[in-house]
């Protein structure tokens, strides 16, 4: 962990290294037939203190192929394709493992502290048609993890977990990106860059800095609301002629938009995307929202609370890094917390404390940082149920929403752009509660 001091306080958070500095330079072609070509160029930076012996990446379009997901007992009626030219370490080809996601590349010169590597891919892919976010939906195809991911290193190995159909199992620090696509004139591109026009060109590049990872939607003839919210422009993406509920769709993104930048911190972009197509999805600048796991439409009132948590996601994974397989709640339980507050904000009613309470009762007396492999059945009941009803518990008796929203301030601004563990997560709240011990925890975070 390496420690910063932030002006005017007494306390410093603890932000826990990535351990790699990455930049990716990404070309992307695609034919009429759905083909996509990729050539992806990866600097990589060794900012661990340890010497690096292999490379470890996620390559998820690897488990919607016939082969790997009939493996996984997850046959796909139609499975996407992926074919590998080039794999080169400063331009010499190399061999290279595939299990499932993990691409493993084993180093004939070790990378030393502070070194840096180029990683050069070459390759072509389809997209599978029922898919996990990385997916064709109709006539509309989403680039979701669709490159090579450099995952994060740390304890001294590679923190690379196996892939899991239930939550986001790849995690990857901050980096920047130049991508550069060429797509069919029917198409337009929506995507991570804050300066997508509609229609967007079909030839084309853009740099982003500073994000988690880079998402592009490729659409053919979407309906498009776009909605100013001071310096940020809210577009929303619809395949129906529904102009009226896309007009309260971007009502309500924009009053939330609003309310986080105001209670929480700046937006870091001057564009939000929402694509009402498929799973509910967070990506930095833009936002999936339509269904829950492929299980068909949800209502409209219930799309626009989940196009708010979605957008809360901007915040608490956008901006506050923590990894999603280890400590999944630090993103999806504050998430919650923060659309929650904002659908409270807009109430005179008391928050139902008790009521809250009684949603948890059923629960097993499991806590709501284990990791995803540690849950039986479905985690989301403890990393996004418990999680926040535990969160506003703190604040029961501790000023309510007010305090609340000051609490996710002060959070925002000691961790943006850093990522935030349990423990870390606990010894800020410690600080700010002036709390004596961790009592407050024991029933719902399990400590080391």
């Amino acid at each position: 962990m390496k420690t910063e001091k932030i002006s005017n306080t007494d306390f410093s958070p603890n932000a826990i290294s990535a351990g790699n500095d990455s930049k990716y330079d990404i070309k992307i072609s695609m034919n009429l037939d759905g083909k996509f070509h990729i050539d992806s160029t990866i600097l990589i930076k060794n900012t661990s203190k340890d010497t690096w012996g292999d490379l470890f990446f996620y390559f998820i379009p690897n488990v919607f192929t016939e082969k790997t997901a009939e493996q996984l007992s997850n046959p796909l009626d139609s499975p996407g394709t992926v074919q590998f030219y080039k794999v080169a370490i400063e331009g010499e080809q190399v061999d290279f493992t595939l299990d499932t996601d993990t691409l493993r590349i084993p180093l004939k010169k070790k990378i030393e502290p502070e070194k840096e590597i180029t990683v050069e891919f070459s390759y072509d892919l389809t997209l599978p048609e029922n898919g996990l976010r990385f997916t064709k939906s109709k006539e509309n195809f989403y680039l979701a993890q669709f490159y090579p991911m450099v995952a994060t290193f740390r304890e001294h190995k590679w923190n690379k977990e196996d892939y899991r159909f239930r939550g986001e199992t790849y995690h990857t620090a901050f980096s920047d990106f130049k991508i550069t696509y060429d797509i069919p004139d029917e198409f337009t591109v929506v995507s991570t860059s804050e300066d997508d026009k509609f229609p967007s060109e079909n030839k084309e590049n853009f740099e982003v800095q500073n994000v988690k990872e880079i998402f592009l939607a490729i659409l053919k003839k979407p309906f498009v609301i776009q909605k100013l919210e001071g310096d940020v422009n809210i577009r929303v993406f619809g395949f129906e002629q529904n102009e009226r509920f896309y007009n309260e769709i971007s009502e309500v993104a924009s009053d939330a938009l609003n309310y986080f930048e105001k209670n929480i911190g700046p937006y870091p972009s001057s564009q939000l995307d929402i694509v009402l197509d498929g799973l509910g999805m967070e990506y930095p600048g833009i936002v999936t929202a339509n269904s829950i796991y492929n299980g068909g439409k949800v209502k409209p009132d219930y799309l626009k609370n989940m196009i708010v948590h979605e957008i809360a996601h901007q915040w608490f994974y956008g901006v506050i890094s923590n990894d999603p397989f280890n400590d999944v709640w630090l993103d999806e339980g504050f998430s919650e917390f923060a659309a929650g507050l904002y659908q409270f904000s807009k109430s005179k009613e008391d928050i139902p404390y008790q009521s809250m309470y009684q949603q948890i009762e059923h629960l097993a007396p499991l806590p709501v940082n284990l990791p995803l492999d540690k849950y039986v059945e479905n985690q989301s009941p403890y990393t996004y149920g418990k999680s926040n009803v535990m969160l506003w518990k703190l604040f029961e008796k501790r000023g309510g929403v007010g305090e609340a929203e000051k609490f996710l301030k002060t959070y925002y601004d000691f961790y943006k752009y850093k990522e935030v563990n349990s423990e870390e997560f606990v010894r800020f709240t410690k600080h700010y509660f002036k709390l004596e011990d961790e009592s407050v925890f024991k029933d719902w975070l399990l400590l080391k």
